[in-house]
């Protein structure tokens, strides 16, 4: 697949399937509707017609600001095919967010599922470069439906791209600032697909697929579309929020064979009464997290209860989707795992000197054949991430001699106590294994003696034991010394009703910091207590 030579990746991905023989077969389920690979070419071929007759070219951008539905793949694989690029647009956002990446992406039209048009049509009021909003779904509205310009429409053939052409767009999460707009080429999928998909995962053409995490993201997209359409197998897909009651519904109707979630979502299944393990987990060969660091005790209590390994991974949007994971079968919890085949990563410390060996804690650089051609319209942070074949991560990790990783933290979140370093993450996974803490996050505060010392705040299972006392402080400050060691401990704990997280779930810790802040200004009398 040289990058000289014509690819598409839809065609890869959609005319192959067919014309291998799984034309009948479900590409894809959604409650109460299913799409054949057939069905799922049919569609996708009219899409470039359909886009043309709004005036969008071939290398034009369209925004998707849609919910996971059977128009989602159509939509994706259908703007490749005719040399279109789609970006995926978050669906959790505020109307200034929205008006944000339609005028930085320059998107001509934005297809949208009819609830978030009232967000969408207030933020594209004005902006020059959109000349089309379409509705995806049931609308009273008089704009353009999807459904009735795709029926109009005729099937066409793929457009002659190749597979160093810019294919689809992913925006960053925006733990901080505003998202920068990742650009992804058609030869990504198919490696996605090679070294994930097939040569650490093992997926099967007789799978069965459910990823609760989005499509609009690098690792929902890749669970639901890339991953098994590249083998050939069935994707379960659901526009919904996914509850616990949600999936275990889904997991029973569907019996699937490989389940995607994050840590969150596993924490909070498994802190549901109706968590049990005849709720539709019979043919699961493995579940798969990915999306922030799998706690080891949350990985040990899913085993036991429903028999099968929360396999942990690790990936970025810049890299599209994973390249250090847990081997399936041979999971180690408290883990990321060692790089996929094909991928190669580094340390290296401050002053980017590589650190070799074992037993040593640095910055992971990534040399991956799926990274990202770079930042949309940003040159500067397109030229401190991507470092020629090497992707910076932002992420500090220990090298253990064995050369199984461990995560450590985001780079600039890890300080210092008593001269020795901390991993915000290794406090909060000693905090979250007690029984009474659902989520937790550490921030360094600085003493009146100008000393670093970690601060929790706290999220609490609903026990029904009531407020938290002087005792449950000093007991969590025993269990966390107990746990990493004496002078990692909270010293101290702010109890909060929830944390603040992006759409794809990542802590936003700048948040924190912010909260922090403002307690500082407040009276003398703090809310939070010192343990």
């Amino acid at each position: 697949m040289a990058g000289e030579r014509p690819y598409n990746a839809a065609v890869d991905f959609v005319d192959r399937n067919v014309e291998e023989g799984r034309g009948d077969k479900p590409a894809l389920h959604e409650a109460g509707r299913s799409l054949t690979y057939s069905g799922l070419l049919d569609a996708a071929a009219r899409v470039g017609p359909m886009l043309a007759a709004l005036g969008v070219e071939p290398e034009n951008r369209v925004a998707l600001a849609l919910f996971d539905s059977l128009e989602f793949p159509i939509l994706f694989w259908g703007a490749m095919r005719a040399g279109i690029v789609p970006v995926l647009l978050n669906t959790r956002l505020t109307t200034d967010q929205y008006r944000f990446l339609l005028a930085d992406s320059r998107a001509k039209v934005v297809l949208v599922s009819a609830p978030l048009l009232p967000l969408i049509e207030e933020a594209a009021d004005g902006l020059p470069t959109l000349k089309h909003i379409v509705v995806v779904g049931a609308s009273a509205s008089t704009l353009p439906k999807f459904d009735d310009l795709l029926a109009a429409s005729s099937p066409a053939g793929a457009a002659h791209t190749y597979a160093d052409d810019v294919a689809y767009w992913l925006y960053s999460s925006g733990t901080t600032g505003n998202p920068k707009g990742v650009m992804h080429v058609h030869g990504t999928p198919r490696l996605i697909s090679r070294h994930v998909g097939h040569g650490r995962l093992g997926l099967r053409e007789d799978d069965v697929t459910f990823s609760a995490p989005k499509m609009f993201f690098s690792y929902g997209l890749s669970n639901s579309l890339i991953v098994p359409m590249g083998a050939g197998a069935t994707a379960i897909i659901c526009p919904d929020h996914p509850t616990p009651q949600l999936i275990y519904s889904l997991m029973r109707q569907f019996r699937p064979t490989v389940f995607y979630a994050v840590p969150t979502l596993y924490t909070i299944m498994l802190d549901d009464p109706t968590s049990r393990a005849d709720s539709g987990w019979s043919r699961v060969r493995y579940c798969f997290s990915a999306g922030e660091p799998l706690p080891a005790h949350i990985g040990t209590t899913w085993r036991e209860r429903f028999g099968v390994d929360i396999v942990n991974g690790v990936g970025t949007t810049e890299i599209g989707h994973l390249f250090l994971t847990n081997l399936p079968g041979k999971v180690e919890y408290g883990t990321s795992g060692v790089p996929i085949d094909g991928f190669d990563v580094k340390l290296i410390d401050d002053e980017d000197r590589e650190l070799a060996g074992g037993n040593v804690i640095g910055e992971l650089l990534v040399r991956a054949p799926t990274s990202a051609l770079g930042y949309w319209n940003q040159r500067d942070k397109s030229r401190g991430t991507f470092l020629g074949e090497w992707t910076r991560t932002g992420d500090k990790y220990e090298r253990r001699e064995d050369g199984v990783y461990l995560y450590c933290g985001r780079k600039d979140d890890m300080f210092k106590v008593s001269a020795i370093w901390v991993s915000p993450f290794e406090v909060e996974a000693a905090l979250t294994s007690h029984p009474r803490v659902l989520e937790a996050a550490v921030i360094p505060f600085e003493t009146k003696e100008g000393l670093l010392k970690p601060k929790a705040f706290v999220v609490l299972k609903d026990t029904g034991e009531g407020p938290p006392g002087r005792a449950l402080y000093e007991e969590l400050k025993i269990h966390v010394k107990r746990s990493i060691g004496p002078w990692k401990y909270p010293r101290w704990i702010e109890f909060v009703a929830s944390l603040p997280r992006t759409a794809t779930g990542k802590l936003q810790r700048y948040k924190l910091r912010e909260w922090n802040e403002k307690l500082a200004q407040q009276q003398p009398k703090t809310r939070s207590r010192k343990a």
